[in-house]
């Protein structure tokens, strides 16, 4: 949660961006890359393509880039309505159906391509949590796929104000112009020659489609990714995206490529399982991954240099007071999360030798045990288990010194948790207090 604190203090100088809008916005006109497979001609919704491979093609380039996450609630596939809570206010997703009045359908694939690739959006310039910034690296044949799919769609009639939650100057599209020019890497995917196939595919989709570093790298005063810590682990308020290097303590050190692939496709390795934001994106994008990408994706991610991170001093659980918390863990936690921290595998996790819960961000567990948690729900594990909340149950202290014993036991090194961070968080999500003992 710290590091939205800094975005949302620094995005108070965006009013400086802001001043350099215009300057962006004459930048992004000198490099918006044409395309020469966008027509500029035909509005979406006076056009249904009846290539049914380019379709098939589209509907998995829409799988990768995970789009019905964020577009589809209850007002129909791709209608949008999906609130996204920032610093600085609350964005609304588009509908992006081919709907001429309310949707996508009055757009050209050459707007299309502006919109998805270039931030250019029909209501003006977007701002990065639609991931343009990655969505770039899409190719022009799968841009073409996708817009043959997007023809297919059902026009759904759904007026959105998408950034109606936005407040004052945050919502001034021009200043995302000077943003861009500062921050935007307006260049496609290039391969590298030195690398093979597997590993190439791999970049393409992590870096790409599927938009990995909007949630696992932190970012800098104003949103930005910061490239020096690529993958390194990011902050989202409510949640934290773990370190996806190679590093041995906190990332994926130990996991095999295939592993990676395993998680990806059924929503667990077998040790850790995918909750909150990672399992929509399970559910919704990657079990759809074909073998060969989910594998791509664990070639390329398992040849990142590890990142810095070390494991906090060794904290004892063997004290009087630490003996207490594992008399309350066992009473509460290892019915499901077993005596061991073995979990079961493919449902709950397993406490033992999972990485991701070793950050010194504790967000994730914390959030589990304030509101729960439910696994992802996928075509191989029917069955998504879930987890109660203990918010009504459990202090700010009794979370902490619990989730400090979890992240010190079976082999397991971290810092301890603060109360005063079960607090926040608590505060932050709305949680409910413990109750009072009668």
């Amino acid at each position: 949660m710290a590091n939205w604190k800094k975005i949302g203090a620094g995005i108070a100088v965006i009013a400086v961006v802001a001043a350099i809008g215009a300057g962006g916005w004459a930048w992004h006109s000198l490099n918006t890359v044409a395309s020469n497979v966008a027509d500029d001609t035909t509005r979406l919704a006076d056009f249904k393509s009846t290539d049914q491979a380019a379709i098939e093609r589209g509907e998995y380039v829409m799988r990768l880039g995970d789009c019905s996450a964020c577009h589809t609630r209850e007002n129909g596939k791709f209608a949008g309505g999906y609130e996204i809570g920032t610093p600085f206010g609350t964005l609304v997703s588009s509908n992006i159906t081919p709907d001429a009045g309310t949707g996508i359908g009055s757009m050209t694939e050459r707007d299309f391509f502006n919109a998805v690739r270039q931030g250019i959006g029909q209501h003006g310039m977007l701002y990065p949590a639609m991931p343009f910034t990655a969505y770039r690296k899409f190719s022009d044949q799968d841009m073409h796929d996708l817009w043959a799919y997007m023809s297919t769609v059902t026009p759904v009639k759904h007026d959105i104000d998408e950034n109606a939650g936005m407040k004052f100057p945050y919502n001034i599209r021009l200043a995302m112009a000077g943003w861009d020019m500062l921050f935007f890497d307006n260049s496609g995917f290039r391969v590298d020659g030195s690398k093979d196939d597997a590993w190439n595919r791999g970049k393409y989709i992590v870096d790409g489609g599927g938009h990995c570093a909007a949630c696992h790298s932190p970012r800098n005063m104003l949103g930005a990714e910061m490239g020096s810590a690529y993958l390194q682990g990011g902050n989202l308020g409510e949640w934290f995206a773990p370190d996806l290097t190679s590093n041995p303590h906190a990332g994926l050190g130990t996991a095999s490529a295939q592993d990676i692939a395993n998680y990806l496709q059924t929503g667990s390795d077998g040790v850790a399982v995918a909750a909150g934001p990672m399992a929509e994106a399970v559910e919704h994008s990657t079990q759809y991954f074909s073998k060969a990408d989910a594998l791509a994706v664990g070639t390329y991610l398992k040849s990142l240099p590890a990142s810095a991170t070390q494991p906090g001093p060794v904290q004892p659980v063997d004290t009087p007071a630490m003996q207490k918390v594992a008399l309350a863990y066992e009473v509460n936690c290892s019915a499901c999360h077993g005596l061991g921290g073995e979990g079961i595998e493919g449902m709950v996790p397993a406490f033992k030798a999972n990485h991701g819960l070793l950050s010194s961000d504790a967000t994730n567990m914390i959030h589990a045990m304030l509101q729960g948690a439910r696994a992802a729900h996928t075509h191989d594990r029917q069955t998504a288990a879930g987890m109660p909340a203990f918010d009504w149950k459990m202090d700010d202290r009794q979370i902490a010194d619990l989730l400090t014993f979890v992240r010190n036991s079976w082999g397991n090194t971290a810092t301890p948790v603060a109360a005063s961070d079960v607090g926040r968080l608590r505060e932050f999500l709305k949680a409910s207090k413990k109750m009072a003992t009668p």
